[in-house]
């Protein structure tokens, strides 16, 4: 499998998923920041996936399969016994999917575009941070008596969550008033195949940027 990803985008959720799972998965970068998108094989990524969004998973069969929220089901499934997510049809399942459906309609959605566009102007800003502020204090309430989204278990929730929560501090929303949160955060920093994940990222781009230097 082959995961298409950009440093800093939302794809860091399912490569955390892959590598939490034990799956073997090939990366590749994607310069979102070029019109069109390229990888860095200098394919035009409009061509491999014609949304231009990270993340996107070719299966091995060649299919490709797009949607964050539906690619870390679908590596959590490839490795049941990793707990990442809970069998379908039960209902923890459709707890997982509830969280999944929250971080991407109520917090992925209310950052991009209103925080990364900034000719949407300084007073959609504003408001989108007031939202996100009510989010993150909901998550917090959550999270005082729960270490992950499901309870006591890291699922790919979580690895969605922790993505998207980093994206607070670049945007100038302070995380201060929400205790749980950070140490949240902070757990699942701590993680070894987490760490793994973001290093070999920054690393891989470290290695491009010298390339084309």
């Amino acid at each position: 499998m082959k995961l298409y990803y950009a440093p800093g985008a939302c794809s860091l959720s399912p490569h955390i998923v892959a590598r939490e799972a034990g799956l073997a998965i090939e990366l590749e970068r994607v310069d979102l920041g070029t019109a069109p998108h390229r990888t860095e094989t200098g394919a035009d990524f409009t061509q491999i996936n014609p949304k231009g969004s990270v993340p996107a998973l070719r299966l091995d069969d060649g299919q490709l399969l797009t949607e964050g929220a539906a690619i870390v089901q679908y590596l959590a499934d490839l490795a049941p016994m990793s707990g990442l997510a809970p069998p379908a049809g039960t209902l923890e399942r459709y707890r997982l999917q509830e969280w999944l459906s929250f971080i991407g309609t109520e917090l992925h959605k209310m950052f991009s575009p209103w925080l990364f566009h900034p000719e949407y102007g300084q007073q959609a800003a504003e408001v989108a941070r007031a939202k996100i502020v009510q989010r993150l204090a909901f998550l917090d309430a959550h999270l005082a008596a729960n270490p992950y989204l499901l309870g006591g278990s890291f699922t790919a929730a979580d690895a969605y969550a922790f993505t998207i929560v980093g994206w607070a501090r670049p945007m100038r929303i302070d995380l201060a008033p929400f205790a749980h949160l950070q140490r949240y955060m902070d757990r699942i920093a701590a993680r070894p195949k987490v760490r793994e994940a973001m290093q070999l990222e920054n690393a891989r781009s470290d290695r491009l940027a010298t390339a084309a230097d």
